[in-house]
């Protein structure tokens, strides 16, 4: 009991941060900065990545983007920035995909962590930075809605993989995660995608649909690749911040995944000039 009380009181605060820091575009532009280096920093130990040069990296292209791209949204180089951006991680997070279903380990010689640190993670948390700042201006409730169709997707996965789940998902990676949980966390992301398209105003109920499938799949894909660094370095979590949960990259892994596609889709359907 006590340690559900932890959990649920570690979980409202990063809940309440996140979603605080979202009626400010400034605040919100700074926690997802600390976020994404705290998560760095649990990356870099998962992988043995023992420089600082990662955190440099970080620091100069989230400032470049936020910098160029939203601070001035008129400059056509910004623009050119950010689609090379998403074909390099898009192309980084298929070859991780790719390790996941056919290497036993992902290979992590020295200059793949940094591929990995500044394509996976670096550019993951760049993009969240841009849906929640698409076409230049600030539109927090687009960043919510996605956060809310993933806490959806996670906790229905969990509740129907723990009571109705049979089949394994992926043993090899993770025991606990289980086809029918998934199924079920995709389900209920769909149904929540109506919801979040009628009362955010922000998407149509299409583009809210195709979102949360896009989040559900990539979303665990993303969680299974963490898990497989875990795996890989004999840890249970990422990090000790969030008592009863784990480390940041533990809570965000699925959204830093996902969130190129998202840019992708958004960009594609022609919501994102």
């Amino acid at each position: 009991m006590k340690e559900l009380a932890i959990r649920a009181f570690s979980g409202a605060i990063y809940a309440a941060l996140l979603i605080g820091s979202l009626f400010f575009q400034l605040a919100s532009i700074i926690l997802i900065g600390v976020f994404g280096l705290i998560s760095l920093s649990e990356l870099s130990i998962l992988i043995k990545q023992k420089s600082y040069i990662q955190y440099l990296i970080f620091v100069l292209v989230y400032g470049g983007f936020w910098y160029f791209c939203l601070q001035n949204p008129n400059l056509i180089e910004g623009d050119k920035a950010i689609q090379i951006l998403m074909v390099i991680t898009i192309f980084v997070n298929l070859i991780l995909i790719k390790d996941l279903f056919t290497s036993k380990k992902i290979p992590l010689f020295e200059s793949k962590r940094y591929i990995v640190s500044t394509f996976y993670l670096t550019s993951g948390f760049v993009f969240i930075l841009l849906i929640a700042n698409f076409h230049s201006a600030f539109t927090p409730l687009l960043l919510l809605g996605g956060l809310i169709l993933m806490w959806v997707n996670d906790s229905a996965a969990y509740l129907v993989g723990k009571n109705f789940g049979k089949q394994k998902l992926f043993p090899s990676i993770s025991p606990k995660k289980t086809v029918e949980g998934f199924l079920g966390g995709l389900f209920f992301a769909c149904i929540s995608s109506y919801f979040i398209a009628e009362y955010t105003e922000t998407l149509n109920f299409n583009s809210w649909l195709i979102l949360a499938i896009i989040l559900s799949v990539f979303g665990t894909l993303g969680d299974l690749i963490e898990s497989k660094f875990k795996r890989q370095a004999g840890a249970k979590d990422s990090g000790v911040i969030m008592p009863g949960h784990g480390g940041l990259l533990d809570r965000l892994d699925s959204l830093i995944f996902a969130a190129p596609f998202v840019y992708l889709f958004l960009r594609i359907s022609g919501h994102v000039s």
